[in-house]
Order: C-alpha cells, then sequence, then structure tokens
C-alpha cells in the first residue's frame, strides 16, 4: 500500500498536516501485532476547548498532569520547563502507570530541574527528568526528580527491562558556562526508583548530540541516532553491551560503539526511492566515543568514510528490526538533496538497510512546518505523530490505510496576540493498558492525559 501527500490530504482535507508520504504504509506498522485491528478513520472534527488548552474530538477528555511552574509533590522544588521526550511503564496503585518525562533544558530555562542529592550529576546541569506516578484513574500519586543536573534532555527510550534511557542532545564541554562536567551522554533511568540507577553517565555509548534509541530485545544491543545541528551532520549508531542480557545495570559495564556505513552513500537524503535497499551496510568502531578532542562525526572512520544524514531524530522497534527517522533534509543547510521526512528500516538478520518511506516535497502542497518528530503507536494499530513546526500544533494520526485524522490541537499560546504562536507536542505514549494517551505540550511545560473511546 503506498500513498502520496496530495492523496491523503485531498481524502482527508487535513492541509498542511505533514503526514503524507511515498512507500510502504505497511513497513510503518511493524511491531504492532498487539494492536487488535487494521486501524479506523479517526474520531471526528476537534471540539474547541472552553479552557483554551487542548482541543480533541467529541468524547474525548483530559486531564492536566502536570504544569511547569507548579510545586512538585515530592516537594523538591517546582515543576521544570521544555517537556520532551516521555515513556509510560507498568505498575504503581491498582494497575496504574509510571511516566518518566524528560525536561529539555540548557543554560538559562525558565525552570530548572531541581538539583536532588545521589540524582545530581552536574550542578551546573538544569536538565533532567521527572517521574510520575498515577492510579489507574490517572490521578497523579507522587512526582518527583528522576535524574538533574543533565542537560538538553531532548528524547531516548525505554529498555526491555522496563527502564528509561534518556538523551542528552548536546556537546557542551566542563567550563563552558556554568557547567562543571562533560555532557553529551546517555543516562539510565528507574521510574520505580531513581535512586536505583543514580545520575551515571553511560559513557561508553558515546558523547555527542543524542536523540533517540531502541534496544534489540533479543540481544540487547542499543541503537543511538545523533541530531547534530549543523555540517557534518549525525550518525547512524549501535552499541554492543559486554553485558546484554544482564537488565538493569547491564549497560554500565561498557561495550563497543559502532557507526553505520553505507558504501557509496556519505549522505543519506540523496536516496528519495522508497524500498531502495543496501545489502552491503558495515558497522565500524567509533575511534574515539568520548569525542576528547573531536566530535565524533568529524573523526576519521578510514577509507570510504561514514554516512551522514541530517536529523535523526526517531528510533523504535518493531518486529525483528530497528527503525529511524530523518526529520527533514535540506539543501541550503548543506545536505546533499532534499525532503520532508525519511523512515529508515534496518534488518540486523540481513544486515540490510532499506528506505521505507520519504515525506514530501510535492509541489504546492508543501507547507513549513511538516515534519514528523516523537511517534507511538495507537491502540488501533495506527500511529500517533507530534507534528513540530510552524503555526497551530497538532497530535495527528495516521492510520493503516493511509489516512490523516488530528487527534489534538494546542491552545496554550505563548506568542502575542498579534503575532500568536503555540507550543510544539511532544512525548507522546500510551498507557500499558491502552486506556490513556498521555503527551506533553514542550512550552508553557504541560502533561496531559486523554481518554476517550479509543479505537481497539
Amino acid at each position: 500500500m503506498s500513498a502520496t501527500r496530495r492523496q491523503i490530504l485531498a481524502r482527508t482535507g487535513v492541509l498542511g498536516a505533514g503526514i503524507a508520504f511515498s512507500g510502504s504504509l505497511t513497513e510503518l506498522f511493524a511491531g504492532t501485532a498487539t494492536a487488535r485491528s487494521m486501524g479506523q478513520r479517526g474520531y471526528g472534527p476537534l471540539v474547541p476547548d472552553p479552557h483554551g488548552l487542548l482541543d480533541l474530538p467529541r468524547g474525548f477528555r483530559y486531564r492536566v498532569l502536570s504544569r511547569e511552574g507548579d510545586p512538585l509533590r515530592s516537594g523538591e522544588g517546582k515543576v521544570p520547563s521544555n517537556c520532551d521526550g516521555m515513556a509510560a511503564f507498568p505498575g504503581g496503585h491498582r494497575g496504574g502507570t509510571f511516566l518518566v518525562r524528560n525536561h529539555e533544558n540548557r543554560t538559562g530555562s525558565r525552570q530548572a530541574v531541581p538539583t536532588v542529592r545521589d540524582l545530581t550529576y552536574d550542578p551546573g546541569g538544569e536538565g533532567g527528568c521527572t517521574a510520575l506516578a498515577l492510579d489507574r484513574d490517572n490521578r497523579v500519586l507522587s512526582e518527583r526528580v528522576a535524574i538533574a543536573g543533565t542537560s538538553t534532555n531532548c528524547a531516548g527510550g525505554p529498555t526491555p527491562w522496563h527502564t528509561w534511557l534518556t538523551c542528552e542532545e548536546t556537546e557542551f564541554r566542563a567550563g563552558e558556562g556554568n557547567y562543571t562536567k562533560d555532557h553529551g551522554f546517555i543516562f539510565e533511568v528507574d521510574p520505580y526508583d531513581p535512586l536505583r540507577t543514580g545520575a551515571v553517565p553511560l559513557t561508553a555509548m558515546g558523547r555527542f548530540q543524542h536523540e533517540a534509541i531502541a534496544v534489540d530485545p533479543d540481544t540487547g544491543i542499543v541503537y543511538e541516532t545523533e541530531d547534530a545541528f549543523e555540517k557534518p551532520f549525525g550518525l547512524f549508531y549501535r552499541f554492543l553491551p559486554h553485558k546484554p542480557r544482564g537488565g538493569r545495570g547491564s549497560l554500565r559495564a561498557g561495550g563497543r560503539l559502532q557507526a553505520l556505513r553505507v558504501p557509496g552513500v556519505p549522505d543519506l537524503s540523496t536516496v528519495q526511492r522508497p524500498g531502495t535497499t543496501f545489502d552491503d551496510v558495515t558497522w565500524v568502531d567509533v575511534p574515539d566515543p568520548l569525542a576528547r578532542q573531536t566530535p565524533i562525526r568529524f573523526q576519521d572512520f578510514g577509507p570510504g568514510g561514514i554516512t551522514h544524514a541530517q536529523k535523526l531524530e526517531g528510533c523504535y522497534w518493531g518486529g525483528s528490526c530497528v527503525y529511524f527517522v530523518s526529520s527533514f533534509a535540506h539543501r541550503k543547510d548543506g545536505s546533499a538533496a532534499d525532503h520532508y521526512g525519511q523512515v529508515w528500516r534496518y534488518d540486523p538478520t540481513k544486515r540490510r538497510l532499506t528506505q521505507v518511506v520519504v515525506f514530501g516535497p510535492d509541489s504546492d502542497l508543501q507547507l513549513p512546518g511538516e515534519s514528523p518528530d516523537n511517534i507511538c503507536l495507537a491502540p488501533s494499530g495506527g500511529l500517533m505523530v507530534c507534528e513540530d513546526g510552524d503555526g497551530a500544533q497538532h497530535v495527528f494520526g495516521l492510520t493503516r490505510r493511509g489516512e490523516v485524522y488530528a487527534m489534538a490541537r494546542g491552545r496554550q499560546n505563548i506568542g502575542t496576540p498579534e503575532k500568536p504562536e503555540w507550543g510544539e507536542f511532544a512525548g507522546v505514549t500510551f498507557s500499558p493498558d491502552h486506556r490513556t494517551m498521555y503527551v506533553n505540550c514542550y512550552t508553557p511545560g504541560t502533561t496531559f492525559a486523554v481518554t476517550g473511546p479509543w479505537h481497539h
């Protein structure tokens, strides 16, 4: 099954949704065996929220779980700003849920993550994670700091042993600004008891502008994306842990960091034909994972070089493969070609890389802000996608049939009446029982729980 941008927008009437593409839709839903249907048409038009926070389809409702600047229930300080990546874990009171939420704070943030003893990496860092424990009805039972003193915690990913790997999307060095330690690492966070993991950087997994991770549940190999902001752009990595099946704490034992090389393809943006397959990819050891003198993407990988891509962001495991996303590529920024989103699949058994989907551009229908960002599996078997662009901000649903529908629209204006601006969505995820969609508004930092008549 395939669909072009024009076909999808014509069918759905969602202009500028940014979910139009060419390629195989089936590939996007790999690993969704727990879903019991093939995806529905959506839930109808959005109903304006009289409270001016979140528009939803009729029959759905939201609860604000947490807002930037409010007191943390732990008494450790205030809810930090810049709510970003997030994951939901089973457990809690009577079938409740644990949430771990990133805060993408840099220096000078509106509300830093409070420093907490034994959970702070660098007192000069203002980022980190908070953890919320919810009961089955999404009442907040506790809210506390899970890690502090990190920087620019953008995304990450869950592990098969129910921890969260939070990623620093930065390469700040000790001595820059208020930082006392190097940054650009991955940290492991235990949602149930953060003191079990503490604030220990997993240095063997590399120091670079991390975005997201995905773990192969059979081998324990961790795949990592790099969202480098300037050319040369980021790389796609894998980390081979020395203790692949040790569960919690095994990543601290170290391992080997490697980067993907596609022979003859120095820049993935040049590949524009869905279904293109490379059977000769290799993995090259990273010369200096700690980037002591030179950022990894600048390092010498020997004859043949290494393969780069702009805006490597989302990363998730599906079926027996890992999928990763390039949100966009622009020649004006230094990429070799333009696109508005790619999805790639790597099959570790066959050592095969395949381009699954390409988003736009498609002549006059290409609009700004059409880049896929955080994504997750919906209960219906489709996807939920956070829009990250200009103008109104949405959470869009994408069905297996290629239909796009608006699931939520943000109403919090962070601009002015004359020039409105709406905070982007991030961290969309579902509760383990599929009854609730959790999603963050990045600015002002707000975490919502959305319930209603979800298709199952």
